[in-house]
């Protein structure tokens, strides 16, 4: 190979000076985000969160600039009397020491309610949890941070509400990676000042490498993966978080409402099961469980979260109550009790779907049993990360999903029988399958339990999920094909959808293909990252699909797509328009 340059030619970026490089890849960066400002229509001015090249660098406005507190402060698992608080140190030296803290009224702490210290060091990683009790329920707290003279910025948090509760307004997220594009749905969700509580259903970090799943185009945003290898250890796990904790965007939603998170498979390895993963090889990724273990702990540090038992870091499923109008049941289909996914010809042949194949695994399912029995609340909500409805579509499109099978379907399904050809009454008539075998669709018995146990008691059951990067709404219905609930499921933080999957088939042609092959399905949106509002009333649950417009710039546009409701009641078991 001929490593001499001919006379003239642009330097390598390993010849430049550490300056020269990086005014390089600025330079870079901002004529790549230039052109793809020009490829969207130049609309550069909105709503969204501001700033210029550098903006990521800078603390939102609500945050005060501190040296040690710079992964920004969190709360989480609120209660009707109690709640986490959460914050990080970067110490000046190791070692252990202790972190104070504050709890007030107002954001201003002239009347401070309550203050005490925690100690923390390297064990937790410098993470500071503290579980503040004797609170009153339904009220908004702030709280804030000191170690030596330097103090954190203000979070502000809220307690649950008892007894009788007129509404609830709860954000649902999931699938942020952070070099897929700007955290504008977290910026969004912060500002908004209307909602209770937001609800993470999973994916918080990713685990890939420099070049891992949607992480092409990163140099732009300078969002490149740290560390810049696929995540194993448990200081590659803890550096990870903590990078998704330099977001503003991210710690701008911490300091303004309280989190209650489980965990996806990618805050441990693409399609995890209770026993390994998609994305991990053992012959060359060490143990499993060493990896789960690692990125458990990592996450536990890392989240304002409650750990039930202290014995079992696994077992994260738990129930929050807002008074008599909804129990939030947050469960864990990943790490505890699924079973390895199936691939579609073992499906087809029926390998490994007998009734003991589990999802959420015996233990958890006996529990959400009892939650739901013992709870008098109008609605039964399940925070999980997959979806619970029936997604089976055409065989011929199951096993290769192109333009070419759809369209083949899709004109067969359109034309009058009599006039259809044998080939296309084949087409219409043929098996069915599901889209996504990692969902529920894969569990099969597994969501008939569930769906049995709320019908039998007569319970309200909305389904929330995340994962799929696409936002659906569906009806629940059971093997019989009787209504028991419905489904709302959010589209991502920043990972890509169909458009990305799915290239050469226009979002349009899948939001309208989905609905008419899948019967249960009443609303599909393939292309745009987005949250779900989801609010409960004693008379309805609505839920308002947000959609941003750009992941590319800090400067974005937001709004509501789509809004659905369900009325409670055993006939009233479905979707509605609203």
């Amino acid at each position: 190979m001929n490593d001499h340059k001919p006379a003239g030619s642009l330097a390598s970026p390993s010849d430049l000076t550490p300056e020269a490089e990086l005014s390089r890849r600025r330079f870079m960066r901002g004529a790549m985000r230039l052109a793809m400002a020009v490829g969207a229509g130049g609309a550069l001015s909105a709503c969204g969160g501001g700033g210029g090249d550098d903006a990521g660098d800078a603390p939102p406005p609500s945050e005060t600039a501190s040296e040690a507190f710079v992964h920004g402060v969190a709360s989480g698992d609120p209660l009707s009397d109690r709640v986490i608080l959460w914050t990080r140190v970067t110490p000046s030296a190791p070692g252990n020491f202790s972190v104070g803290w504050e709890v007030a009224s107002d954001a201003s702490f002239g009347a401070i309610l309550g203050r005490g210290t925690a100690t923390t060091g390297p064990a937790q990683d410098y993470t500071v949890k503290v579980d503040v009790a004797g609170l009153l329920p339904a009220t908004v707290y702030h709280y804030r941070f000191t170690y030596g003279a330097e103090r954190s910025a203000i979070g502000r948090t809220k307690t649950l509400p008892t007894g009788s509760v007129s509404q609830v307004k709860l954000a649902v997220l999931s699938c942020a990676n952070f070099p897929a594009g700007y955290f504008n749905v977290y910026a969004d969700v912060a500002k908004r000042g209307d909602i209770d509580a937001a609800l993470h259903l999973g994916d918080y970090i990713y685990e890939y490498g420099l070049l891992g799943y949607a992480s092409q185009t990163a140099f732009i945003t300078d969002r490149e993966s740290s560390p810049r290898q696929e995540i194993l250890t448990l200081a590659d796990y803890r550096q990870r978080h903590a990078q998704y904790k330099s977001d503003p965007d991210l710690r701008a939603l911490h300091a303004a409402m309280p989190l209650i998170a489980v965990w996806d498979d990618h805050d441990v390895a693409d399609n995890t099961w209770s026993g390994g993963a998609g994305n991990h090889d053992a012959s060359s990724e060490g143990s499993f469980a060493a990896r789960r273990a690692a990125a458990v702990q990592a996450w536990q540090e890392w989240l304002p979260v409650r750990v039930p038992d202290a014995a079992n870091p696994l077992k994260i499923y738990r129930s929050f109550d807002f008074g008599t109008l909804a129990s939030l049941h947050m469960l864990d289909t990943r790490l505890i009790g699924r079973d390895e996914q199936l691939k579609l010809p073992d499906y087809l042949e029926g390998v490994g779907l007998g009734e003991g194949r589990q999802l959420l695994g015996l233990e958890q399912s006996a529990w959400l049993t009892a939650q739901m029995t013992a709870s008098t609340a109008t609605w039964q909500v399940l925070g999980q990360q997959v979806l619970m409805a029936r997604m089976e579509i055409p065989l011929s499109i199951a096993s290769s999903f192109t333009l070419e099978t759809l369209a083949e379907y899709t004109l067969a399904k359109s034309t009058p029988e009599p006039l259809r050809s044998d080939a296309q009454r084949a087409l219409v008539d043929q098996r069915r399958a599901p889209y996504n075998l990692d969902a529920w669709d894969g569990y099969p018995a597994a969501r008939e339990s569930v769906l049995a146990t709320a019908r039998s008691l007569d319970k309200n059951l909305i389904s929330l999920a995340g994962d799929t990067h696409n936002a659906w709404a569906s009806d629940l219905t059971d093997a019989a094909g009787s209504p028991v609930g419905v489904e709302f499921a959010t589209a991502s933080v920043s990972s890509p959808g169909f458009e990305r999957v799915l290239p050469l088939i226009s979002s349009a042609v899948l939001e309208d293909a989905f609905p008419d092959m899948v019967p249960d399905l009443r609303y599909a949106e393939c292309s745009h990252r987005g949250y779900v509002v989801l609010t409960l009333t004693p008379s309805e649950a609505r839920g308002e699909w947000v959609q941003i417009d750009t992941v590319w710039s800090r400067d974005y546009q937001a709004r509501t797509v789509k809004t659905l409701r369900t009325l409670p009641g055993g006939s009233n078991r479905k979707i509605l328009d609203a």
